[in-house]
């Protein structure tokens, strides 16, 4: 496949999104289950299946429109949340926090294998190595920015479901409230900024600063950890 093609381009990072966007969700509803809680269980959540798992937006126009904008350059989604009852669990606050967080560690996991996973480029044919090693490369890419995007403090993201099980009470209502604006505050942070920073000549683009940026020196990071440089 022609590395300079649009196929090839977009290929190698809806590939990875598939896996990536599914254990992410799987990862929340896993640990739901093995705390108390079989809520996603029952409902056939807790899979690798992406096709359970798609939101129509985040799934599916978000990436495609950021795929095509970028003329296969960038893309990023998310899933349709997993049901969790917190009120099934053992410990509330305690348990709110495992289940949130298994989501974005799930996706370092996932990023850490697709390092290690580099090291076998040399038993594949000449024609697919070109694409294997792209693909693992934003394999890590897009998994560290799940990483680092889902640990954003900000309802309804996995960060804001971390900061409200910590926060007393008074202060966890309130914060919890921001999770109707959240998904408004997220698409303004993601294209509204960056087109307001462009037009007034600077940078405002709040999801390179603390995502991106991120996200890239830590794939140089785990290249260094699995020792690939």
């Amino acid at each position: 496949m022609d590395e300079h093609s649009l196929i090839f381009r977009i290929s190698i990072w809806v590939v990875p999104l598939l896996f990536a966007v599914p254990l992410h969700e799987a990862a929340h509803g896993w640990v739901a289950y093995k705390l108390g809680d079989n809520t996603a269980y029952l409902e056939g959540r807790v899979t690798f299946n992406p096709f359970k798992h798609i939101d129509p937006f985040g799934t599916i126009i978000l990436p495609a429109m950021l795929l095509f904008a970028s003329a296969g350059s960038m893309a990023f989604g998310f899933a349709k949340p997993v049901p969790v009852n917190f009120l099934n669990l053992g410990s509330i606050r305690r348990d709110m926090v495992l289940v949130a967080i298994a989501g974005p560690f799930s996706n370092l996991f996932l990023a850490l294998v697709s390092a290690l996973l580099l090291h076998t480029i040399d038993w594949f044919p000449d024609i697919a190595r070109a694409w294997l090693i792209s693909t693992l490369f934003v394999s890590m890419l897009i998994n560290m920015i799940l990483f680092f995007f889902n640990l954003i403090p900000l309802p309804p993201l996995d960060g804001g479901r971390v900061l409200v099980a910590i926060l007393p009470p008074s202060l966890a209502i309130m914060v919890s409230r921001l999770e109707r604006a959240g998904f408004a505050i997220i698409l303004g942070g993601l294209f509204l900024l960056p087109w307001l920073g462009d037009f007034v000549g600077m940078d405002l683009n709040v999801f390179q600063w603390i995502v991106g940026s991120p996200a890239r020196l830590s794939v140089s990071t785990l290249m260094d950890l699995v020792g690939l440089r």
